[in-house]
């Protein structure tokens, strides 16, 4: 039964039930609509890191509908990209029940430098459903050694990411943007109207300000409570217009008109009251004299699923009804209002926190250690009652370095039920789930009145596309036919034989009745060398072997430096990383002084052309492309037509493109001799009224490596990456050649796998480092129902003797 609130303006408020309407709670899973969609995030050990460190990670694959852990796809890849938008290095993740783990080595011979990085994971099957639901985290490299290396720079400078250059104050310096509860201003109707005020650089700032109608006179006033967000109320009276003045710490002020106000409408709002989540449809009297009984009808969904749909006649410019809290999922819930068309009206979002039968507990056995001293901390995952709750957890000790952490960055629980769901990204996401901020759900409704719902992305997902399948393994597959024909060679008979150091393993299957083949099921790690034949019936070498592309190239790279700027790093936080290294004689071997050679490439001939329509220049994942027409069918402005017949086009050209390699015109078939590490880059040119695609190799075109026969594909490719152990010294097992650089190492102790017991009780332990300092201690994860938990405490490492 849902209770109803109706209001007038003269009426007072009463209470009735509902039991008119046509409401119905529908259960997610009766009513599931919404295709398997998979939600993807990391936890990662740090979010800082140093040039030459390790970087750790665990996987979690749940389904968006409810965040159970999903047992989908089992091919996760992750990507590490560059400032400048290449990715530099790709791992292939195994996932097994949703969970995988896996790390980069931050080394100088990747090209890693100073400055934000993008981590980004997803699965092929992530792909169906554009970047919506592909996971992304901005993470910080610094080179501590760089003040040594470049002597010349300020002792004060952090990475150019953090930098924010004083200049002399110009207009409008700072923005804000002003946000109509349900959408819309409506005349004669009290209204509330979120606010957002950030600076030049998008970050948050506070403002104060006041609101005048179009006869100067003071209306309201406002003041931003958290991160430049607030809200007001206000009552748009017929006629008028209304402004803002607003003024920053700094005086300046800036003048900004508030939305149009419309004549006629519906809006939606939402209440908190006496722990009862009250939702209201509001109109005015012009609107209910132009629509008399007009019937709405309200839908509210989680995450694109509905739980409730109502209809009802309204006769009073107020109505109002709770949401049973019982009924209501846990999250971001999107509440829409539609009229008798069943175009929408209004829209809000809201979010619902549940008190679960859960309590996990992280504790250390000490909250002071000794250098080196060995540490035990026990993880707990039970109901309230006791009872043992399931549950997969990852857990990561890191020094803090002299920085306090306040737990705003991401985690589990901010991703999975606030920003995988919102538009845009969060400041300081963190701050709305830990408990200890008492107006964090307030202050996480001003957030939602001021950031967009992906409902855009939901609307398409009911008919969604499947070009991209789900990944369970690696699979080789690929056609024989006829040497210069294309006619299908059916019945031959292909043996695979995949090598690498440690393992041997040969596989045999026969074409079908149009050619084609596949090898399935294979599961194989790290960079391995594939060996593929094919013969006839008689047993003879017989065919050509045209494979498809064993790995799909990896989605565009939209990496832009974000307005929103990360945690600041200081000063302090990099000096004490390098007064550690240094007291403890921990070199930069890895790290190398940068040198920039200049140099003409001698196979290169001048070209004649100034300005490419595109431009494709090949990173790391390129290499594991099998063959150059992999490589021109990801290229921007070429379209691989035939890629058996040698068939290329410009995108918009009827002509037939001229092909250059260095310079040098040759034939479409010449490029059979191509591989794709050879590829320097691809330039496709259109200015000249022919079309060209110009290829430069770095090598001597005249010398062609010779050319495997066509029955036969030899080919390194990559498996899944295996992941490393992390390290943790053991005074018992001493280890002179890993022990000294442990000692001050920054994540003193990672963990992807912590899995509760039968009795829900685990135990992990390790030794401190030889530091005198404060530690973190941080548990993410997500239980066998669904629920997200993050859960820190803290230590100090102190020499006491």
């Amino acid at each position: 039964m849902v209770k109803v609130f109706i209001r007038s303006k003269n009426c007072s408020l009463v209470c009735v039930f509902w039991s008119i309407l046509s409401s119905v709670f529908l259960q997610a899973q009766d009513k599931k609509n919404i295709s398997d969609i998979e939600k993807v995030y990391l936890h990662t050990d740090r979010s800082t890191y140093f040039v030459g460190e390790d970087l750790w990670y665990k996987a979690y694959n749940v389904s968006a509908s409810n965040n159970l852990l999903f047992d989908n796809s089992n091919i996760l890849y992750v990507e590490l990209i560059s400032p400048d938008s290449k990715i530099i290095v790709r791992n292939k993740t195994n996932l097994e029940m949703g969970l995988g783990h896996g790390d980069f080595q931050l080394q100088d011979s990747l090209g890693v430098k100073s400055g934000v990085y993008q981590l980004r994971a997803y699965t092929n099957w992530n792909r169906n459903f554009g970047d919506d639901f592909v996971f992304k985290k901005d993470i910080e490299i610094i080179d501590v050694f760089e003040s040594n290396i470049k002597p010349n720079l300020n002792q004060s400078k952090v990475s150019e990411s953090k930098i924010i250059k004083k200049t002399t104050p110009i207009q409008n310096t700072f923005r804000v943007d002003f946000f109509p509860e349900g959408g819309s201003l409506l005349e004669n109707v009290a209204s509330v109207v979120g606010f957002k005020a950030v600076d030049i650089n998008g970050k948050p700032i506070e403002v104060k300000g006041e609101i005048y109608d179009s006869d100067n006179e003071l209306v309201t006033t406002f003041e931003s409570v958290h991160d430049g967000m607030g809200k007001f109320q206000i009552l748009l009276i017929e006629g008028k217009k209304y402004y803002a003045k607003i003024k920053i710490l700094s005086g300046e002020e800036l003048r900004v008109e508030l939305p149009r106000i419309v004549k006629q409408g519906y809006l939606l709002s939402f209440r908190t009251f006496k722990g009862k989540n009250i939702v209201s449809i509001n109109t005015n009297e012009a609107t209910l004299a132009q629509n008399p009984n007009a019937v709405l009808t309200v839908v509210c969904k989680v995450r694109g699923i509905p739980y409730l749909e109502s209809s009802q006649m309204l006769t009073e410019t107020t109505l109002s009804f709770e949401l049973p809290k019982d009924k209501t999922p846990e999250g971001i819930s999107q509440i829409t209002l539609f009229d008798n068309n069943n175009k929408p009206q209004s829209e809000r979002l809201i979010y619902i926190e549940k008190e679960h039968d859960l309590e996990v507990e992280l504790v250390t056995d000490k909250l002071n250690y000794q250098p080196n001293e060995k540490t035990i901390i026990d993880i707990r995952s039970k109901s309230k009652a006791g009872d043992p709750k399931s549950a997969s957890f990852s857990l990561s000790v890191t020094d803090i370095n002299g920085v306090e952490d306040e737990n705003l960055d991401s985690n589990i629980c901010s991703y999975f039920l606030m920003e995988s769901d919102i538009r845009g990204k969060v400041y300081h996401p963190g701050y709305y789930f830990n408990k200890n901020n008492l107006k964090r759900l307030e202050h996480l409704d001003n957030l939602l009145l001021t950031q967009g719902w992906r409902d855009f992305v939901w609307k398409t997902l009911l008919t969604p596309k499947t070009e991209f399948k789900v990944e369970k393994d690696i699979t080789i597959s690929g056609k024989v036919k006829q040497v210069f024909a294309d006619k299908p060679l059916v019945n031959n008979n292909l043996t695979l034989a995949l090598m690498s150091k440690k393992n041997r393993n040969f596989f045999s299957t026969t074409t079908d009745s149009i050619g084609r083949f596949e090898f399935k099921n294979l599961v194989f790690s790290g960079k391995t060398n594939m060996y593929l034949n094919s013969v006839n019936e008689k047993g003879k070498f017989r065919g050509e072997i045209v494979l498809d592309s064993i790995e799909l190239a990896p989605m565009l790279v939209s990496f832009k430096k974000e307005s929103i700027v990360l945690q600041q790093v200081n000063n302090s936080f990099i000096e004490n990383v390098l007064k550690k290294f240094t007291a403890f004689g921990v070199k930069p071997e890895n790290v190398l002084n940068e040198v920039v050679v200049k140099a003409k490439n001698k196979y290169w001939q001048p070209v004649y052309y100034k300005n490419p329509f595109s431009t494709y220049t090949p990173d790391i994942v390129t290499k594991t492309l099998v063959s150059i027409w992999d490589v021109l069918e990801i290229v921007p402005g070429i379209w691989v037509k035939d890629r058996f017949d040698r068939d290329l086009r410009v995108v918009g050209e009827k002509d037939v493109p001229v092909i250059l390699i260095n310079g040098y015109g040759v034939e479409n078939h010449d490029l059979d001799y191509i591989m794709p590490n050879e590829i320097v880059k691809i330039e496709v040119v259109r200015e000249l009224g022919v079309p060209i695609i110009s290829i430069f190799i770095n090598r001597n075109l005249n010398y062609k490596p010779k050319k495997v026969p066509v029955y036969t594909v030899k080919q390194e490719i990559e498996g899944f990456y295996s992941a490393r152990t992390f390290y943790s010294p053991d005074p018992q097992k001493p280890n002179l050649k890993l022990d000294n650089i442990a000692e001050v190492r920054n994540t003193i102790y990672w963990n992807p796998y912590v899995h509760p017991d039968k009795t829900g009780n685990t135990s992990v332990n390790y030794y401190n480092t030889k530091v005198e300092t404060k530690v973190k201690v941080s548990l993410e994860g997500i239980t066998g129902s669904g629920i997200p938990v993050v859960k820190n405490t803290y230590y100090t490492i102190k020499n006491n003797q």
